[in-house]
């Protein structure tokens, strides 16, 4: 059984991607179409509104430590899939929720890579994450 953050945080990747490829509506209309698409599943969806919320309110601080981070890497060169979960998973390294620890927000952010993105996915978005959780001081 997947648990409530883990598909909080993969409904929230899909929300991320859908909110960036349709040129960055409001997080809500976002998540109404994803919605329809995914079916209802309020705590899931509430959860991964507030952390895009979060990711978008944050979107200039987050991709300037994912640039530093991902060494020789445009952050436009990132494919859309992988940038997005690092996105999240910096947003939540830099909250520094006590309910979500560095190690578990590292571990789920690969996760995800595996369920979403290409072959080479998770060791790059480990990578990436591991350099960020370091200079915040939080692993």
């Amino acid at each position: 059984m997947i648990r409530i953050e883990t598909k909080g945080r993969a409904r929230a990747l899909q929300l991320l991607y859908a909110w960036e490829l349709t040129g960055a509506p409001l997080v809500a209309e976002a998540a109404t179409g994803l919605a329809r698409l995914t079916g209802p599943e309020p705590r899931v969806l509430d959860r991964a509104e507030a952390l895009v919320t979060g990711v978008v309110a944050a979107l200039d601080a987050i991709d300037r430590a994912a640039a530093v981070a991902a060494d020789n890497w445009r952050l436009s060169r990132i494919a859309t899939v992988e940038r997005n979960i690092i996105r999240l998973a910096i947003y939540e390294l830099q909250r520094a929720d006590p309910a979500a620890p560095p190690k578990v927000v590292i571990d789920e952010a690969v996760q995800l890579a595996h369920w979403f993105g290409g072959a080479r996915a998770p060791a790059f978005v480990n990578g990436v994450l591991d350099r960020v959780a370091r200079e915040l001081g939080v692993l």
